[in-house]
């Protein structure tokens, strides 16, 4: 009798511990302030015993080594020296005062430069055999990726792996067009319109206008991913296609700052979580803010703000761990 309860008793213990194992996290985060809000998850998944697994290119702005999981780098065919001067270029040329054909100009110029830079570093990424066969043997069971530049998600689809999408936001909306929520032109404000949910006839018709050439800009961001995609996978794939395969959508929106709109349930706000690393403000300035707002007839509670951020990271956090609990 006391044999049999014994082994019940194992049976019960081992499963138990079959629920507690770490999930297998491969990452394919983005640059700059993508990677610093990534992180943050990525280093309390890390405690929580889950084995993570990061691959960025050789050549980056932040993105480094971890003392807290592994980072795998591939070759890209630009150097370090060219990353910084990028980047310090862009940043120069933000706060010149020029016309608004100017800048249409510059950011159409500085896309076609973006989308050439990180597609070269992409097809690098996807064509390293030794890396990708590495991949390929690790058997993940999730993949989390930064999808502003769908390398990430050609990666998942070429490992069939579900995908945890980490991200602000994406170019023409395509992000609730992938996950064909409603966006009708009448209430939602479509990318540079300057415009609330409340429109008058005028306003509904520039963003309807508007709506209909963000097809073309999505064409200019995407076209070189597109072609890539189709080339690695072998087939003809489209990157709404590539996108509408995401499993769970970590959005770092706040539903404070966005426009009402109806969102898929396997889309989660957690805006606020790129906030959570700030200096305190003084006594005085907290006292002399929190005047000026009450004056204007608005309360400000300045403690509660650590609150809300470590909540959204809460928040983060544990979707990503239930899906990987579920998928280990």
């Amino acid at each position: 009798m006391w044999r049999h309860q014994t082994y019940a008793g194992l049976v019960l213990f081992l499963s138990f511990w079959s629920l507690a194992e770490g999930g297998k996290l491969l990452v394919v985060p983005q640059d700059g302030s993508h990677w610093l809000s990534m992180r943050v998850v990525l280093e309390e998944l890390w405690e929580r015993g889950h084995e993570i697994v990061a691959v960025i290119p050789e050549a980056t702005l932040l993105m480094k080594s971890s003392q807290s999981f592994t980072i795998k780098t591939y070759s890209v065919p630009y150097t370090q020296e060219f990353v910084d001067r990028f980047y310090h270029s862009i940043g120069e040329k933000s706060f010149d005062n020029l016309s608004f054909l100017e800048k249409v100009t510059i950011l159409v110029r500085n896309i076609s430069d973006l989308t050439s830079m990180f597609s070269s570093a992409c097809r690098h990424l996807l064509y390293n055999e030794e890396l990708m066969n590495y991949l390929h043997d690790s058997k993940f069971d999730a993949i989390m990726v930064d999808p502003v530049l769908p390398c990430g998600p050609i990666v998942a689809e070429h490992l069939s792996l579900p995908s945890v999408y980490f991200m602000r936001g994406l170019p023409c909306t395509l992000d609730y067009k992938a996950t064909q929520c409603p966006s009708p032109f009448s209430y939602v404000p479509r990318t540079f319109m300057a415009t609330s949910d409340h429109m008058t006839f005028t306003e509904r018709v520039k963003n309807l206008l508007v709506g209909f050439a963000e097809p073309l800009s999505c064409y200019l961001f995407y076209a070189k991913f597109e072609n890539l995609a189709s080339e690695f996978l072998r087939r003809e794939v489209t990157i709404l296609e590539l996108f509408s395969k995401a499993s769970i959508w970590l959005m770092r929106y706040d539903f404070v700052f966005e426009y009402p709109r109806p969102i898929m349930p396997n889309m989660v706000y957690i805006g606020g979580i790129n906030c959570k690393e700030k200096k305190p403000l003084s006594k005085y300035l907290c006292l002399s803010q929190s005047m000026i707002e009450y004056q204007d007839g608005m309360i400000w509670t300045w403690e509660s703000q650590a609150l809300r951020d470590d909540h959204k990271t809460l928040v983060a956090v544990q979707a990503a761990e239930v899906f990987l609990s579920g998928r280990a």
